[in-house]
């Protein structure tokens, strides 16, 4: 098996890790098709409630791996079938119902920020950085990042970042909505892992519904939206889970009223 991302599950967690530090967790050809793979095996396996994406060594994930690309005499096409596969884990990950929280450290760039913005929550450590560099060696985004980065930032700041060569730190990133919130380095994974578990110990298979229905509603027409809101609340509704949960939660509400 493939060492370039290991995947552990336990109690419920499924737990994500780039693991090419000497290259800075640039994405191969070998480790795109891992990740493809990674994100068929988790999201299809019923005992994960909640993913952590994250990464070995100082940085978070370099993109695509531009020197790999250049020396392996791959054509075009060949470039483009890779990127397909690449994008099969990212659309794989996005419309799945399985909660995603990502502990990001040092570096993003490239197509880095696609494979990040995987994630549905993003804690980001103080000391990162996030680049685009796409234009500078004169390429395309790639990796999901002329939709997904639009849609966390905003359009005009999307195309700042793609158009002039500039690197933004954390707060910046928090203040654009690139990250869901900043934590010191050596608080990253440890807030992250709260994140997971706040889900797991909750209802996490409706945190996983509700992410599902905002990634994939950008992309539908509303009353095909209205009409999965609906299907999704009743069927949850009749799960035994739900039944617990709103009958304690109707309970207390009494209890209010009558104190």
């Amino acid at each position: 098996m493939s060492d370039s991302i290991l995947l552990s599950v336990e109690g419920g967690l499924a737990r994500v890790t780039f693991n090419r530090p000497a290259y800075l967790n640039a994405m191969d050809f070998e480790m795109g098709q891992r990740w493809r793979d990674v994100a068929h095996e988790v999201t299809s396996d019923a005992s994960v409630g909640a993913v952590l994406l994250d990464a070995a060594g100082p940085a978070f994930c370099a993109g695509g791996d531009v020197v790999a690309m250049a020396t392996s005499g791959a054509a075009g096409a060949q470039i483009t079938g890779a990127a397909h596969i690449i994008h099969d884990g990212i659309r794989t990950f996005v419309e799945s119902d399985k909660p995603i929280v990502a502990a990001v450290q040092g570096a993003v760039a490239g197509g880095g920020l696609g494979l990040m913005l995987t994630a549905d929550y993003i804690v980001a450590s103080e000391k990162s950085t996030f680049v685009s560099k796409y234009a500078n060696i004169g390429l395309t985004p790639d990796l999901g990042v002329s939709t997904l980065l639009p849609a966390a930032i905003g359009q005009r700041r999307a195309l700042q970042l793609l158009l002039q060569d500039i690197t933004i730190d954390a707060e910046t990133a928090l203040d654009w909505g690139l990250v869901t919130e900043v934590a010191a380095p050596d608080a990253v994974a440890s807030r992250a892992a709260e994140v997971a578990r706040f889900w797991l110990d909750n209802a996490t298979a409706a945190f996983g519904q509700a992410k599902r229905l905002i990634r994939t509603g950008a992309a539908r027409a509303f009353a095909d939206n209205l009409a999965d809101e609906a299907s999704t609340i009743g069927t949850r509704f009749e799960t035994d889970e739900s039944r617990l949960r709103v009958a304690a939660f109707a309970a207390a509400s009494r209890k209010r009223a009558t104190s």
